[in-house]
């Protein structure tokens, strides 16, 4: 087998390659700035199932029939909604190892979404350190951007979060 691997695998043995999940911490240098991809676009089944899972009973973000009457003239989706989609997207590659998230400051919603936008992330690292209680792992902390299909940001929000030193220790002892 050709013994070049592609970008984001690891060999497991001769014929067997696997996905890397989560950049690890010493990729994560401040002032890196990534572009999520795919984007998502958000149904109508994403903003029910939001509201419903989390007890929100607005009516605008439920009652089309209400939401008509409204400024926005249809269904608002639910800021947890998207704060849960743009963070979504962004773990593949800057938290798929995390071991504890600590903090998410400074949200702020920035324009509205609406069902059938398509939302896209950015994250730009800001900074890290090892973590004085635990010396397995580092503190990292993000800020992540969220805009929709015209290029409008819709979210801004910082995140902090726990992460292992040694990504492969840590791949190796979970299979991942």
């Amino acid at each position: 087998m050709n013994s070049r691997l592609p970008q984001g695998y690891r060999r497991i043995d001769e014929h067997r390659i696997r996905e890397n999940v989560g950049l690890a911490y010493g990729d994560l240098t401040p002032g890196l700035v990534i572009e999520h991809r795919p984007g998502r676009t958000v149904t109508e089944t994403d903003n029910l199932l939001g509201t419903a899972l989390s007890g929100n009973p607005a009516p605008i973000h439920t009652d089309a029939h209400y939401s008509s009457q409204t400024e926005w003239g249809r269904i608002l989706v639910c800021g947890g909604v998207t704060i849960n989609l743009v963070t979504g997207m962004t773990v593949r590659s800057i938290s798929g190892l995390t071991t504890a998230n600590l903090a998410l400051d400074d949200v702020r919603f920035t324009a509205p979404v609406f069902i059938g936008d398509t939302l896209y992330a950015q994250t730009e690292v800001i900074s890290r350190r090892p973590c004085e209680t635990r010396p397995s792992t580092g503190i990292v902390t993000c800020r992540t951007a969220g805009h929709n299909q015209n290029n409008t940001h819709v979210l801004t929000l910082t995140r902090t979060f726990l992460i292992p030193l040694d990504a492969n220790s840590a791949r190796n002892a979970t299979r991942y």
